[in-house]
C-alpha cells in the first residue's frame, strides 16, 4: 500500500494552552484534526461556561486562516461547579464534554476533586443531559506506587462512581494499562476510552533506561511493555470503545529539562504518520480510519467529518521543535524512522 484516505481524523483529548504557546502550537493541530477536545486545566481553569466561551474565542483567534478545525470545549470539574452553568453550556452547543481531575493529579489540577461527594449532583445532572465525562484516571494516594494509580483509581473511584451514576457516560482519558483495556471491554455501554499516540509506542524503559528522558515523561506515566502491547491490540483491534486522542501536552523545553520537569509530549505534528507506522506493524491499516476519525465521533454523538486526509509513503519533514515566543517546543520522538506522511486534506 502506498497510500491511505481516511475521514478527517479527531482529536478527542488536546491540549492548547493559552498565550503565546496556543498561536504557536494550534496549527500543528489544525492542520491534521478537524475538531479537538480542549482540555480546561489553564491558569486558571475554565470553570464556567463564560470562561469556556472566551477560551473558545481566543482559540478561534489564533486560527491560521482559513483552516477547517472545530474546538469542542469542556469545563474543568470542581467541588463548587453549578449544575446549571453545566447545564446551560451544554444546551447552547457551547461545551462537549466536562473533565474530571483528581485533585493533584496532573499538570494544573490542584483545583480538582478530592471529595466526590461534593460533585454527585452535576454528575446526576449530566447523566440526564447526555454530557459526557472524561476522567483523568489516577489516585493521588502517595502511598499507591504511581505506576498502579490507575489500575487502582479503576478500583476506588471509577466503578463506583458509575455504580452511583449508571446514566452517565465516561471517557476513561489516555489509557494506559492491561487494566484498563479490560474494564472499557467489560462495559457494554456508556463508557469509552482514548489512548495516546506516545503510549502506543513508548513504555518505562523509554524514559528511565540509559539516562532519563524529560521529554517521554508524561502523566499518566508510560508503564511495562505488557501494558503498551495491550494498548497496542486494542487500539488496532476496531473496537468503538477506543479513539484517538492525543493527550498533546506542549511544554517550553526550560520548563521540561529541570529538577521537577513538567509532565507531557507534545505530539501534534507527528501523530498521524506515527499511527501509520503503528497500524501498519500490526497489520491493519484498514482500521487507522475507525481509530481516528469514526469511533470517537460516534462515542459523542456526532457525525464523523466530511472531508478527508490522506497519508502516502515518504518520510514526512518534520520540525524537530516549535518556536513560540515563550522558548522552543521539543516534537516527541518516536525513536525509529517514519515512512508516512500527511499528503493532502480535503475539506469536502
Amino acid at each position: 500500500m502506498t497510500q491511505i484516505t481516511l475521514r478527517t481524523p479527531d482529536d478527542w483529548h488536546l491540549h492548547l494552552r493559552d498565550g503565546a504557546m496556543l498561536r504557536a502550537v494550534l496549527p500543528q493541530s489544525a492542520a491534521h484534526f478537524g475538531r479537538a477536545i480542549i482540555m480546561p486545566n489553564l491558569v486558571p481553569p475554565v470553570v464556567t461556561g463564560a470562561d469556556a466561551a472566551a477560551y473558545r474565542s481566543r482559540i478561534i483567534d489564533a486560527l491560521p486562516e482559513g483552516a477547517a478545525f472545530t474546538p469542542l470545549m469542556t469545563l474543568y470539574l470542581t467541588e463548587d461547579t453549578d449544575p446549571e452553568d453545566v447545564a446551560a453550556a451544554h444546551a447552547s452547543g457551547l461545551i462537549a464534554a466536562v473533565k474530571l481531575y483528581p485533585a493533584g493529579a496532573t499538570t494544573n489540577s490542584a483545583s480538582g476533586v478530592a471529595d466526590f461527594a461534593r460533585v454527585q449532583g452535576v454528575l446526576e445532572r449530566m447523566a440526564d443531559i447526555g454530557l459526557p465525562l472524561c476522567v483523568h484516571g489516577e489516585v493521588t494516594d502517595p502511598a499507591v506506587d504511581i505506576f498502579d494509580r490507575e489500575a487502582v483509581f479503576i478500583d476506588r473511584v471509577l466503578d463506583p462512581l458509575r455504580k452511583r451514576v449508571p446514566g452517565l457516560k465516561v471517557v476513561m482519558e489516555h489509557i494506559t494499562t492491561s487494566q484498563g483495556v479490560d474494564y472499557v471491554r467489560s462495559c457494554d455501554t456508556g463508557l469509552g476510552a482514548t489512548i495516546t499516540t506516545h503510549h502506543l509506542v513508548i513504555n518505562r524503559n523509554h524514559i528511565l533506561a540509559g539516562g532519563i528522558r524529560p521529554h517521554y515523561y508524561c502523566l499518566p506515566v508510560a508503564k511495562r511493555e505488557e501494558h503498551r502491547l495491550a494498548l497496542r491490540a486494542a487500539a488496532t483491534s476496531g473496537d468503538a470503545r477506543f479513539f484517538l486522542g492525543t493527550d498533546s501536552a506542549p511544554h517550553t523545553d526550560p520548563a521540561k529539562l529541570q529538577p521537577c520537569g513538567c509532565a507531557g509530549c507534545f505530539t501534534a505534528p507527528n501523530t498521524l504518520p506515527i499511527l501509520a507506522h503503528v497500524f501498519e506493524e500490526e497489520g491493519a491499516l484498514a482500521r487507522l480510519e475507525a481509530f481516528t476519525s469514526l469511533n470517537g465521533p460516534a462515542f459523542y454523538g456526532l457525525p464523523p467529518n466530511e472531508g478527508t486526509l490522506t497519508l502516502a509513503r515518504g518520510a514526512p519533514d518534520l520540525p524537530g521543535h516549535i518556536d513560540t515566543e515563550d522558548g522552543p517546543v521539543t516534537v516527541f520522538d518516536p525513536g525509529f524512522t517514519l515512512d508516512w506522511h500527511v499528503s493532502a486534506r480535503s475539506s469536502c
